[in-house]
């Protein structure tokens, strides 16, 4: 056995994350978080509403990948990855901030598409302590898309991204049809199965799932009722109040809502009653990847 450090960057449409993993590579690796930081840039903000990045943002992108190159090195993590999702897809200068980053920091920062992004969560093998007889479907919320993936006996059945997230809700920037769609895929997919059990991923169901089980011994799943009751109460709330009351950051208060929003309409479209919060998301499924290319 030895002791490997890899090193994934996210860079999603509310929020840019540097996970720093240990991992001891033996038959059955084993995989602990040794560092997890989180900036909001909120790059979605921009590019849903003028279609670029705007300058002051590139510029807060490059000081924050400066900052993530320096823990990495600190860490002495031997590999790293940069995956950027939503927002750097359809920005109009996406390839300039590409290369900025490149020039001034030296990270390479791939852009990658929504089905990428659910295989990429769907490697974090969260179903292999599930019972392999039920069916689930991972559904992934961020800021400017939501990634979902249907399988069952361990195996992807389906998979399909949308172009829902909550910051083009809180832009009112998702029309109708997207919604329509979205049903659509849904009913087409699990019409001839029982409701699967949805895996939620992302800050925002996480921080429910918190509030839910409150002080507790954790707990993971989570009825829809109660996901259902808890967005009424935030959806009433200012976000001043969300954040005193439940301690959240305000990067976190306003988006928290419009994502309850996403999980409860996922829900209700398939009749299912159950949520699994396994607190994973697409820094985990880097990490994940990273080490089975280093062992291929």
């Amino acid at each position: 056995m030895k002791l490997l450090k890899f090193a994934a960057i996210d860079i999603g449409s509310n929020a840019v994350r540097l996970l720093i993993n240990d991992i001891i590579d033996k038959e059955d690796p084993y995989f602990k978080k040794a560092s997890l930081i989180r900036v909001p840039l909120r790059l979605g903000f921009d590019v849903f509403t003028s279609g670029k990045i705007s300058s002051k943002n590139v510029k807060r992108l490059i000081e924050t990948m400066h900052a993530y190159r320096h823990l990495i090195t600190a860490h002495e993590a031997t590999h790293h990855q940069a995956y950027a999702t939503s927002a750097m897809r359809e920005a109009s200068n996406s390839e300039k901030v590409i290369k900025l980053v490149k020039q001034e920091t030296g990270i390479d920062i791939q852009v990658i598409d929504g089905l990428i992004e659910a295989e990429l969560l769907f490697a974090n093998q969260v179903t292999r302590d599930l019972d392999p007889d039920k069916t689930y479907l991972y559904v992934d919320v961020g800021g400017g898309s939501t990634e979902m993936t249907l399988f069952s006996n361990n195996e992807s059945q389906a998979s399909r991204s949308f172009e829902i997230g909550t910051v083009r809700l809180l832009n009112g920037q998702v029309k109708d049809n997207k919604w329509e769609e979205m049903r659509t895929w849904l009913h087409q997919t699990t019409k001839d199965i029982d409701p699967p059990i949805i895996i939620g991923t992302g800050g925002n169901i996480n921080k429910m799932s918190k509030i839910i089980n409150g002080k507790k011994k954790p707990e993971k799943m989570v009825k829809y009722r109660q996901i259902k009751d808890l967005y009424k109460e935030l959806s009433s709330m200012e976000m001043e109040q969300r954040m005193s009351l439940y301690s959240m950051r305000s990067d976190r208060a306003d988006v928290i809502v419009p994502a309850g929003q996403i999980f409860i309409n996922v829900m209700s479209n398939i009749n299912s009653k159950e949520l699994f919060v396994p607190k994973v998301g697409l820094s985990d499924g880097m990490v994940r990847l990273m080490y089975k290319r280093y062992k291929g």
